[in-house]
């Protein structure tokens, strides 16, 4: 089988290419080069950006693909653009959207591919829903053979998974841990949620490629490991040796408290809510698929590596004052009603 993926070294699209490489797989990544690195040896790289589609084009003149995937479409534009490329040589296009174009806030905790479909708060899911409804537009119009994926928390070996960090990653979460410093939990932590090892996410999506029954569907591929966010924080405290100091903090309330990036998306409308993924499609579809990694196990794997990598270790002084901030207003608050 011969694959193009768009991106390639990414949190997802790493464990795709690594286990694709695996099977020895005829692999091309199409990127920008900025994290090429240690790729596996045999995957061939052209290095371009896919903004540029004229270049692109004249790049790939002459190549066809059994599947193609791009993990770095976010607008409609960007599918448009895939759609003009891809149309005509490859037999499957996926793209990559998001759980998060489920309904929002959803009518059933159980998410199945045929729960509506509808956020209206965040623009990044707003987006990633237009491209899916031109994509399909296209299948039903054209036959252009597009399976779409939706992933909804998934990391790796290089972030780790936090819903109230700031805009440079969830460093500064741990470092306060190991610090002892309290870190906060939005809501009373006991909303429910889905966290996926990457190379759990990259069984399910290779199970796709290349499958006739994937074309013309849509597909979350998820974990089915449920835990309250106390759960995944506890969790995290446990893997980095420390205990867990934990200020809960509504939800509303560090949306509205000038946070240093826009929570109405990412915590408002995705993960303060409760939600709980049924994979039945995805294991009709890709017979034999379970989700191995479980989270305790998953993320002492991925502190360890950062704690090995210090260029890993981003910090975010920006966010840590605001969390001082947020903290002390609230410690401020309850002195002055017991006054």
């Amino acid at each position: 089988m011969k694959v193009l993926l768009i991106g390639g070294t990414g949190t997802i699209s790493s464990a795709v290419t690594r286990q694709l490489a695996e099977r020895g797989c005829e692999l091309v990544l199409l990127n920008r080069g900025s994290r090429n690195d240690g790729l596996p040896e045999g995957v061939r790289v052209i290095q371009a950006d896919i903004g540029d589609e004229e270049r692109v084009a004249r790049l790939l003149d002459g190549q066809t693909f059994d599947v193609v995937a791009d993990f770095i479409a976010f607008k409609p534009e960007d599918a448009e653009r895939d759609w003009r490329l891809f149309a005509g040589r490859t037999k499957q296009y996926i793209f990559v959207s998001s759980a998060s174009v489920y309904q929002t806030p959803p009518a059933d905790y159980r998410i199945t591919e045929g729960t509506t479909l509808s956020n209206p708060v965040w623009e990044y899911s707003q987006n990633k829903l237009a491209c899916e409804e031109f994509l399909f537009r296209q299948y039903r119009e054209s036959g252009f053979p597009v399976t779409v994926v939706r992933p909804s928390h998934t990391y790796g070996d290089r972030n780790i998974p936090l819903a109230v960090s700031g805009r440079k990653g969830s460093w500064q979460v741990a470092r306060r841990m190991l610090e002892g410093k309290p870190v906060i939990i939005h809501g009373d932590g006991t909303s429910l949620w889905t966290l996926t090892h990457n190379s759990d996410f990259a069984k399910g999506f290779i199970g796709l490629m290349g499958n006739i029954h994937a074309i013309g569907e849509a597909v979350h591929i998820t974990s089915d490991e449920t835990l309250t966010w106390n759960q995944i924080y506890e969790t995290v405290a446990d893997a980095l040796g420390v205990k867990l100091k934990a200020v809960h903090v509504a939800s509303e309330f560090l949306a509205a408290a000038s946070p240093p990036v826009d929570y109405r998306g990412t915590l408002l409308s995705d993960k303060a809510l409760s939600v709980v993924f049924d994979n039945t499609k995805l294991k009709r579809l890709v017979p034999g698929f379970v989700a191995t990694t479980r989270f305790d196990q998953g993320i002492r794997q991925t502190v360890k590596n950062i704690l090995e990598h210090p260029e890993l270790q981003v910090e975010d002084p920006e966010f840590d004052a605001w969390c001082d901030k947020v903290i002390a207003a609230l410690e401020a608050a309850k002195r002055s009603i017991r006054e």
